[in-house]
């Protein structure tokens, strides 16, 4: 008796705009997971934002690059784990705003515009990705 699994749910061939953006955002988180690592000690008299902040948000920063390029690199882009990255963008954004208005972290006055630049990047990431998985959809 053979037994057959069910294919995975995934998109419709016209995923191009979506693995793009997963790309370029993988890329950029990569990029600024580097940044914080590298520069984080030089960074934080300037932004206010400490050490103990930036290793460990450096390093998940990694970890969501590495996934991002993942996912990106699938045949087809499982629509599960493209609603995962939108809602994760989107509440990373809002969790960013959040430290801003609510004074956890002493950022400077560097430090404020540099956490609302990256809320508002991340913002447009989800929102470009969101886009991609209505036209992967059609």
């Amino acid at each position: 008796m053979t037994t057959t699994l069910p294919a995975p749910v995934t998109m419709s061939a016209g995923t191009t705009f979506l693995r793009t953006m997963l790309r370029v955002d993988g890329w950029g988180t990569g990029g600024f997971g580097v940044v914080l690592l590298a520069a984080g000690p030089v960074l934080r008299d300037p932004l206010g934002l400490p050490t103990a902040w930036s290793i460990p948000f450096g390093v998940a920063m990694l970890g969501g690059a590495a996934a991002l390029l993942l996912i990106a690199g699938y045949p087809d882009i499982p629509r599960n784990l493209a609603i995962t990255v939108v809602a994760a963008n989107a509440l990373s954004a809002v969790a960013m705003l959040a430290l801003v208005l609510v004074g956890a972290v002493p950022l400077t006055g560097w430090g404020t515009a540099f956490m609302l630049i990256g809320a508002a990047v991340v913002a447009v990431f989800a929102g470009l990705e969101l886009i991609g998985l209505r036209r992967a959809d059609r």
